[in-house]
């Protein structure tokens, strides 16, 4: 079984929205800090947004205001709802645990901001 697998992922205009569901191994999700990292191309991963089981939560500052992270504990499911995106933020997006573990990474979900 894939531990973790993002959806949601598109082609939208600056400005608009998207959401982003990450479907997480009920074995992994119940205990851990959940988040959503991001890769850019020529650009190095990095962290976007965290949530703990608690659902205390964590933004790049360049999101914040923009992007909200959420839980689902009934549904070992991870959400990141993003509005008013920008160009800068295409990148291909990611759920992993805190710290990341490699094994956990995915394919990712394609979010490309463009008009």
């Amino acid at each position: 079984q894939v531990p973790l697998v993002e959806s949601g992922g598109g082609l939208v205009q600056p400005g608009g929205s998207l959401r982003l569901s990450c479907s997480v191994s009920r074995s992994i999700f119940s205990r851990v800090i959940m988040a959503w990292y991001r890769q850019a191309p020529g650009s190095q991963r990095e962290l976007v947004a965290s949530v703990t089981s608690g659902g205390t939560t964590n933004y790049l500052d360049f999101v914040k205001g923009r992007f909200t992270i959420s839980r689902d504990n009934a549904k070992n499911t991870v959400y990141l709802q993003m509005n008013s995106l920008k160009e800068e933020d295409t990148a291909v997006y990611y759920c992993n645990i805190v710290p990341a573990y490699d094994p956990y990474w995915g394919q990712g979900t394609q979010v490309t901001v463009s008009s």
